[in-house]
């Protein structure tokens, strides 16, 4: 097993070799090939199960590529639609920042692959049209054992996808980002994060404690 990373940061390779367009099984095998970072912190006492996650990143001149790795004693696929809670089932979450905006997107998604974007700050937030969010091009596959189920996550997130952003190119910039897994209605609900948080009470949506992307 290739080493597990978890830092302040994450440098992003440029990956030349697949596009927006390559098939997904393609991609998935290229993230498979990249560095994994880590998601371990468990910042509420009360919420004290961890499954194991981690999480392959990289992208290209007009995309991101991004691949969870998901084990956990059991899953919950209720939601399908896009813009659905998925958060309450086995969910995966990547939220980014530009800039010095406090603003940022929140990419949402379950086992299944359904997805919710938002953009906004704390309560001041509105969802991405459904439109847009079927651009975000996905693979999910769940394979139960014995002892736990493992499923994956490819994603191939275009850039159009920040609609109140004009992002046309990604190399040389950083980004503020966090990443999580979740699940709210599973029997032992969880809340888990890349960087850690400090709230009394589980709250992803606080941008003062995301880490840093660079895109290399």
């Amino acid at each position: 097993m290739k080493e597990l990373k978890s830092s302040e940061m994450i440098s992003v390779p440029q990956l030349s070799c697949i596009s927006r367009n390559s098939p997904l099984q393609e991609v998935s095998s290229i993230l498979d090939q990249g560095e994994s970072h880590v998601i371990e912190r468990t910042p509420w006492a009360l919420f004290s199960y961890k499954p194991q996650v981690s999480f392959s990143i990289g992208y290209t001149n007009d995309c991101i590529f991004l691949k969870y790795y998901v084990q956990e004693k059991a899953i919950r696929v209720v939601h399908n639609a896009d813009n659905s809670p998925v958060h309450e089932d086995s969910c995966v979450e990547f939220f980014i920042a530009f800039g010095d905006d406090q603003e940022y997107y929140n990419l949402e998604f379950n086992c299944g692959g359904a997805c919710l974007v938002g953009h906004g700050k704390n309560s001041n937030r509105r969802l991405i049209g459904q439109e847009m969010v079927h651009k975000i091009r996905r693979q999910a596959v769940i394979e139960t054992t014995e002892h736990a189920i493992n499923w994956e996550l490819t994603l191939v997130i275009p850039l159009e996808i920040f609609v109140d952003h004009s992002i046309t190119d990604l190399k040389g910039k950083d980004c503020r980002v966090n990443f999580y897994k979740c699940g709210d209605l599973l029997p032992e609900p969880h809340f888990v994060a890349w960087r850690n948080i400090y709230s009394e009470s589980p709250n992803f949506h606080l941008p003062e404690f995301f880490g840093t992307l660079h895109f290399t």
